[in-house]
């Protein structure tokens, strides 16, 4: 039963799918999107900076908040899912071996999603934990060509190349004989990248098959859980004022839930072309913020490096 209602919510999706496309034709849906995925990047990318504010304000440790944002968040994500996409719910408990991967997703990619994202910033700050996150296009590039048999086109190999160059000036800050970065900020940034191309790749199907708010449900679920059993964040609680949560309120409403699904809306109207280009606004609020609320200051290096990411971004997309 849980493999038909698949099928038929599948064949919905591509119906609604082709709907979409043909009004968004018109410049309609296209529009809207591209304001729901700024938006989405640029919520995203500020939740950053406010997750920094509480690690260094409130001394909360990024174990702590990855529980929180994982379990807020679920709950918000349940709750679309109930409103919105029932039958798909029903019908992914039903199915023992869709369960199976996302749980697996869940304990490995999303986990390890949250807490290296949390722990780059802390060590590190939002931007440039976001835009080390940024590197895991290369990985999904890398996927790509080989499932299709390819070699990577020119400007592939221009965008791996300026990758490689922004990275090196944003962890030396253009001196090669030191780190402007601490080694293992540096190592849980990629360890973000690594997990952003998996979350990219892995999904997808299930994705197709149940929706989004979904999968993301029920891995956060997942993940939230195997994290809270481990870290036990109830006997690790900080202490927080009203301004400690509201900024943690925030976070898991708008930073985590709210990104989702303004990114998620926009991908679906704009494609996701469009949307990889537009999400490279995330970075780009992250530097702001840390520098405006946060006085974070960057070399000019670091600030070439941040451009060349960017840049590797459109390339590759």
């Amino acid at each position: 039963m849980g493999q038909v209602d698949g099928v038929e919510a599948q064949a919905a999706g591509r119906d609604a799918g082709r709907r979409a496309r043909r009004r968004g034709a018109g410049g309609g849906l296209v529009a809207r999107g591209g304001v729901f995925t700024l938006l989405g990047g640029a919520v995203w990318g500020l939740s950053g900076t406010a997750s920094k504010f509480l690690m260094s304000s409130y001394a909360v440790d990024p174990l702590w908040l990855a529980c929180a944002r994982q379990m807020g968040s679920c709950v918000l994500f349940m709750a679309a899912s109930a409103l919105t996409a029932r039958p798909q719910l029903a019908g992914c408990l039903r199915s023992p071996r869709d369960l199976g991967r996302i749980a697996l997703m869940g304990v490995t990619a999303v986990m390890l999603m949250q807490v290296a994202y949390l722990e780059a910033i802390d060590l590190t700050n939002s931007a440039t934990a976001t835009i080390l996150q940024s590197l895991g296009m290369l990985l999904v590039l890398a996927y790509a060509c080989l499932r299709a048999r390819r070699a990577p086109r020119r400007r592939e190999w221009c965008g791996v190349a300026l990758a490689l160059v922004g990275t090196f000036l944003l962890v030396t800050g253009g001196d090669p004989g030191r780190l402007s970065l601490p080694a293992a900020g540096v190592a849980w940034g990629l360890a973000t990248a690594l997990s952003n191309a998996l979350l990219s790749i892995l999904p997808g199907k299930l994705i197709a098959r149940w929706g989004n708010f979904v999968v993301n449900a029920l891995q956060m679920l997942v993940s939230g859980t195997a994290l809270s059993l481990y870290y036990q964040p109830w006997a690790h609680m900080p202490s927080l004022d009203a301004v400690g949560l509201a900024v943690l309120c925030a976070i898991v409403v708008l930073g985590t839930f709210g990104a989702y699904a303004l990114y998620l809306q926009g991908v679906s109207d704009v494609g996701p072309l469009r949307a990889i280009l537009l999400g490279t606004i995330e970075p780009v609020a992250a530097t702001v913020a840390s520098i405006a609320w946060l006085g974070t200051s960057f070399s000019g290096a670091e600030i070439a490096g941040f451009a060349l990411v960017i840049a590797m971004i459109f390339l590759t997309a």
